[in-house]
């Protein structure tokens, strides 16, 4: 039986899970690969903590003692971070070594110097745990859909804003409340900006439309808007509208022109994605062949994620066992614009408080008649102050109208408060 090594970059909650995986997996993991795979190092920055599944692991501080070491065949990369990351990366890559990471921050920013540096050297690069922890959507996109032309891509791939957006909607609870508690569960980290603002989920929808689309998707391309602004109030009405609340991660390509934006989003509860709920990932998407699907899993934790890199660390034995390896990591043969974000097309939920007397819902609907906007719903409320609570829902219009009523309403002597502007996502519905 073939011997396979392996050098761990980072031995924290995922090096733990890959190495809990190979260990209790051994035997199955073996006979399908017909290799026996061995850990030989990992990388940390403290030699004296206690770590889980380490005892036949020799622990180094010196990351030159895994990349220049000739036995290690496969480097994993789970140490996360720009740099010195990349560095490392391409120097495993520079040796000959096949590279599996999870780091979507630097996927989504270098990946094509990355796989551009894997092609120079004949090695594979696999990624599949960077985006949506254990659900097997990068394999999916890299191997099963290949037949197909892929026309759109919705997802939730962060499960600290869907963990919060959900109790939110389940207990009636506010933001700030729910985040506090999502950091006290280990879901969120001390400064959730990168997930409650959407940085994370733009970071991996640069990867998944990179894919899906067969053309370079860069995280700075991808329109961000987070959900730090979504109140109790906004979840009460969307329920009234017969609709949740998910941030979303939507990628379409429309004539050859490529549409990448994340946001909180109205979604109807008909919608497959409405019922995913918790910490929970889903990427539901339509082929021409294949019509829709839809992923579902765990998107993150020590095992799931785990599972990802193991399955990499197979497909790779299985290409270096069939001379196979280095054949194909970036498939990026198109060159597909980017769509203008004033040109992004969908309904509207523009929550507002005004002067509650004659003639002002008249103007208010001149403003978005002007912008050439009609109006699917209203909901007008009274308030004891003299003034009225109106949350409008518009017909799919393009954003620069959107803004354009806007500005007309914001210079409105009775508008006293925009209190939220939400996308409204009608596409998509699985057919059962």
């Amino acid at each position: 039986m073939k011997r396979i090594v392996i050098g761990l970059l980072g031995l924290g909650t995922v090096g733990s899970g890959v190495a809990s995986i190979l260990r209790t997996n051994r035997y199955d993991i073996n006979c399908r690969t017909n290799s026996d795979i061995i850990i030989k190092k990992a990388l940390v920055r403290n030699l004296l903590q206690d770590r889980p599944y380490s005892e036949d692991i020799q622990l180094t501080d010196n990351p030159f003692d895994i990349l220049h070491d000739p036995e290690i065949n496969i480097v994993v990369e789970v140490m996360g971070g720009i740099e010195p990351t990349r560095s490392y990366i391409l120097e495993a890559l520079s040796q000959g070594k096949n590279v599996i990471t999870a780091n979507k921050d630097l996927l989504a920013s270098h990946g094509s110097e990355l796989f551009a540096a894997a092609d120079q050297n004949g090695c594979d690069l696999y990624f599949e745990a960077s985006v949506a922890g254990g659900i097997p959507i990068i394999a999916a996109l890299r191997q099963s859909l290949t037949a197909n032309k892929i026309s759109s891509l919705i997802g939730i791939i962060n499960g600290t804003t869907n963990y919060i957006l959900s109790a939110m909607t389940e207990q009636g609870r506010d933001f700030d409340e729910v985040l506090q508690e999502a950091q006290e569960l280990g879901y969120a980290e001390a400064d959730p900006t990168s997930d409650v603002e959407g940085l994370d989920a733009a970071r991996k929808l640069a990867i998944l439309s990179t894919l899906a689309f067969n053309t370079t998707v860069t995280y700075e391309q991808v329109f961000v808007e987070g959900i730090s602004k979504v109140s109790k109030a906004d979840i009460k009405y969307a329920d009234e509208l017969d609709c949740v609340i998910k941030l979303l991660a939507i990628a379409k390509n429309e004539d050859g022109e490529i549409e990448v934006r994340v946001h909180p989003a109205l979604l109807p509860k008909k919608h497959p994605l409405a019922t995913i709920n918790g910490v929970f990932n889903a990427i539901y998407l339509v082929g021409d062949a294949l019509g829709e699907t839809m992923f579902y899993g765990k998107g993150a934790g020590s095992l799931p994620t785990g599972s990802a890199v193991v399955s990499d660390i197979i497909q790779i034995v299985r290409n270096m066992e069939s001379g196979s390896k280095g054949l194909i990591n970036s498939s990026c043969y198109q060159n597909f614009p980017l769509k203008a974000v004033d040109d992004f097309t969908t309904g509207y939920y523009i929550r507002i408080k005004v002067k509650d007397e004659p003639r002002v819902f008249a103007n208010v609907a001149l403003f978005f008649a002007e912008a050439g906007i009609s109006f699917h719903s209203i909901i007008q409320k009274p308030r004891p102050d003299r003034s009225a609570e109106i949350v409008l829902v518009t017909h799919p219009c393009k954003e620069r109208q959107l803004r354009q009523a806007l500005d007309s309403l914001n210079s409105y002597s009775k508008l006293d408060k925009i209190y939220n502007v939400l996308r409204l996502e009608t596409s998509g519905s699985l057919s059962s």
